[in-house]
């Protein structure tokens, strides 16, 4: 062990640790979980530390060689170099100040190695007086959140929405000749394609993308230059907006100053907000996952209607049974997303005055519910939707279909129709049969009226299009 010192005295920190004093009272306070923040927040961090080096030199408010020694290891800690000096429990002090520091005190005391100085002398390069430079806890960690969010959003999320787009766009092409029963209510309805049925899915997908855009935009607008409680007090007027352009041209997000950092620091708004998209995604994607369960189900007792790829068995007692595992997961992270945007939400309303009191766990949840979905996404599209079929139980059973006689209705009516429906439900006939034998329209008008493949384009037989 080694002695190194901070405001409140002595600590011994581990000799090969590169934390210091702060870090490693935060240690013993708070030994509450085996959770820690995950790398996408850690690469944020070290980001915003080395661009802030690189801006106050510009300044003229750091020395240059100690700024080049900072920025290298605010890179290496970008890079996950020294993901192991990061060793504090999400569930902290509200604000980050525990993680903020153990990011001075990893880069400070790198910076001191790599110079051939003393690791924990804080010389000569100090955690807070070099590295902290016009920065605070409370302006510092909820950007690192921000951007560590929009930049998951956007390398990981955006690009698995896009594969599931294509992937079923592929298989709404490939499924538009066939045609099918309807369902809603999880009865009957009119005939639709199945290639209609998965041309929704694609629609799914692209408003999950529009929604995953909206999340980013969101979480651009970031907090750095408030320092303590939004006034900027011992920062340069230039650093948060020279910061910000640098951290753009970096991220390739458009990463931009508040214009009002009293509500950027006091509360989680936006945070709130790009969650809520993300559990909107979490909500669609549950949605196609347990449609393609119900149309895969069976394979003889259930609808049938499609074939999911078969991964792995399904029973440990009855051979042969397939499960639908991949859909499966699909609906597990969905369900993780929606309590973690009920978390982040609890979090949103805990600011107290000038600063909000749960930033650790709102950063630890928005950026598991994008990397989460982004991961359990392109698994989807691999080992499901690529693999996806349909089968003829479809096509079989649109003869069957009572909603059929939707086509008879504006010709006979709505109570002649509802009549053929119950009749032909009661003794087992299709609705063409008992239309035959309940009107006088000819065999050609029937045939006309009752065409599948017409009423799934309304427009061509005038019957109605929703209901």
């Amino acid at each position: 062990m080694r002695t190194e010192r901070d405001s409140m005295g002595e600590m011994q920190v581990p000799d090969e640790a590169l934390w210091g004093a702060q870090t490693q009272r935060a240690v013993l306070n708070f030994p509450i979980s085996d959770i820690r923040f995950p790398s996408e927040f850690i690469r944020a961090l070290g980001l915003i530390k080395g661009t802030a080096a690189q801006v106050n030199a510009d300044l003229g408010l750091l020395d240059k060689s100690l700024a080049t020694a900072i920025t290298n290891a605010a890179n290496e800690v970008a890079s996950g170099e020294l993901d192991e000096h990061f060793v504090l429990d999400i569930f902290q002090t509200g604000s980050g100040t525990s993680t903020n520091m153990n990011a001075n005190e990893v880069i400070s005391n790198r910076s001191i190695q790599v110079l051939g100085g003393v690791i924990g002398s804080r010389s000569p390069v100090h955690p807070n007086d070099h590295v902290n430079i016009g920065q605070s806890s409370n302006d510092v960690i909820p950007t690192a959140i921000h951007i560590a969010g929009a930049t998951s959003i956007k390398d990981h999320l955006i690009p698995a929405l896009e594969n599931l787009r294509d992937a079923m766009k592929k298989k709404s092409d490939d499924f538009m000749p066939i045609i099918k029963t309807g369902r809603t209510h999880l009865q009957d309805a009119t005939p639709i394609r199945l290639g209609q049925e998965f041309y929704g899915y694609v629609g799914q997908a692209e408003k999950c993308i529009e929604r995953a855009q909206k999340a980013i935009s969101s979480l651009c607008e970031v907090a750095l230059g408030g320092t303590a409680v939004g006034t900027g007090v011992n920062t340069h007027p230039d650093f948060a907006n020279d910061v910000c352009e640098r951290l753009s041209k970096m991220t390739g997000l458009p990463i931009k100053e508040t214009d009002n950092h009293f509500q950027a620091q006091n509360t989680l708004d936006n945070i709130v907000e790009a969650s809520g998209e993300l559990n909107t995604i979490a909500t669609s994607m549950m949605k196609i996952a347990n449609d393609l369960r119900w149309l895969g189900s069976g394979p003889r007792a259930g609808f049938g209607e499609i074939s999911l790829p078969e991964v792995q068995p399904g029973s440990s007692i009855m051979p042969g049974k397939v499960n639908p595992v991949i859909p499966e997961s699909v609906c597990q992270v969905c369900a993780q997303v929606m309590g973690n945007h009920v978390t982040i939400t609890v979090a949103g309303q805990s600011g107290n005055f000038e600063i909000n009191v749960m930033m650790p766990v709102a950063a630890h949840n928005i950026i598991q519910s994008a990397m989460l979905l982004a991961k359990v996404i392109d698994n989807f599209v691999d080992q499901c939707v690529n693999g996806i079929e349909a089968t003829e139980k479809g096509p079989q059973m649109v003869e069957q279909g009572l909603a059929i006689v939707t086509g008879l209705a504006p010709r006979i009516g709505y109570d002649a129709a509802a009549a053929i429906a119950k009749e032909a439900a009661e003794t087992g006939k299709t609705a063409r049969e008992v239309a035959r034998e309940k009107t006088d329209l000819p065999e050609a008008e029937l045939t006309e009226l009752l065409d599948a493949g017409k009423m799934t384009q309304p427009g061509l037989t005038g019957a109605p299009s929703g209901g």
